[in-house]
C-alpha cells in the first residue's frame, strides 16, 4: 500500500474511522440482535455443560456409595433385594461402576450357592469389551475356577493362556489352572516349566509359590529358589583377614 502524504495523514485517519464506524453500526443493524442471542445460547451451554458435569459428578458419588453400602451388606450377609440394586447400578452407573456391580451379584450367587448363575454372570464381565480389562481377566478367573472340573483341559489352557505368562498379575492363579490342565492331559514335560516358573515368579502369593516347588519337584524340575547368602558377620570377616 502507497505511503500516505504527510498532509494528509490526519483526513486520511477520519475517513478510515468514520468507515469503521460505519461498518460497525451496519454489522449492528443487521446482526446485532443474532449476536446476542448466539451470546445467550453460548452462555447456556456453557451453563447447562457446567450442571450437567455437577450433576454427573454427583450422581457418580452418590452411586458409589450405593456401591459401598451395597458391599457392606454383601459382606455382612445382608443379600435380601441387593440383586435388584445391583442391577440398577450396573444399568445406570458408568462402565466400572456397572463391572463392580456385576463381579459383586456374581459373587452373591456364589454365597447363595447358585453356581449356575455365577458362572453365567462372571461370563458376562469377561465377554464385555466395554469393560476395563482388569475387570474382564478378573471375571474369567473366577468363571474358570468354578467351571474347572467340568472343562476339557484344552479349553482351560486355550481360555487361560494369555494370562498364563511370567509378569502377568494373574500369573499364578491362570499359571497353576493351566499346569494342572497340562497335568490332566498327560503332558507333564508343559506342566513343569510352569510350575517352576510360577515358583520363581515374585509377585505371586507364597502358598501359590510353596505349591508350584513341590509340584516342579515331583515333575523333576529342581525349583527351589535359594535365599541371597547372608553378609558374613563381622568376627569371621576379622579371623578371615
Amino acid at each position: 500500500m502507497a505511503i500516505k502524504p504527510k498532509d494528509n495523514e490526519a483526513f486520511y485517519r477520519e475517513v478510515d474511522e468514520e468507515l469503521r464506524k460505519e461498518q460497525l453500526t451496519s454489522w449492528w443493524t443487521r446482526y446485532g440482535k443474532l449476536a446476542i442471542a448466539g451470546i445467550v445460547l453460548l452462555l447456556a451451554a456453557i451453563g447447562g455443560a457446567i450442571w450437567w458435569q455437577e450433576q454427573r459428578q454427583a450422581k457418580a458419588g452418590e452411586r458409589s456409595e450405593q456401591i459401598l453400602k451395597t458391599f457392606d451388606d454383601v459382606q455382612a450377609g445382608r443379600t435380601k433385594g441387593v440383586e435388584a440394586r445391583l442391577d440398577t447400578i450396573a444399568k445406570e452407573g458408568s462402565d466400572g461402576h456397572r463391572a463392580a456391580a456385576l463381579m459383586t451379584k456374581a459373587a452373591v450367587f456364589v454365597q447363595n450357592n447358585n453356581q449356575g448363575a455365577a458362572i453365567a454372570a462372571y461370563k458376562q464381565v469377561a465377554e464385555d469389551g466395554d469393560l476395563p480389562e482388569p475387570y474382564r481377566n478378573a471375571a474369567l478367573i473366577r468363571q474358570t475356577q468354578l467351571e474347572y472340573d467340568r472343562l476339557p483341559p484344552q479349553q482351560v489352557i486355550q481360555r487361560l493362556q494369555p494370562l498364563a505368562q511370567a509378569g502377568n498379575p494373574w500369573f499364578g492363579t491362570a499359571g497353576e489352572m493351566v499346569a494342572i490342565a497340562y497335568l490332566k492331559a498327560n503332558q507333564p514335560q508343559r506342566a513343569a516349566p510352569i510350575f517352576a516358573a510360577i515358583a520363581k515368579e515374585q509377585g505371586v502369593p507364597e502358598t501359590t509359590r510353596s505349591r508350584a516347588v513341590q509340584m516342579a519337584g515331583a515333575l523333576g524340575v529342581d525349583a527351589v529358589v535359594e535365599a541371597p547368602a547372608a553378609e558374613a558377620a563381622p568376627g569371621a570377616a576379622k579371623e578371615a583377614n
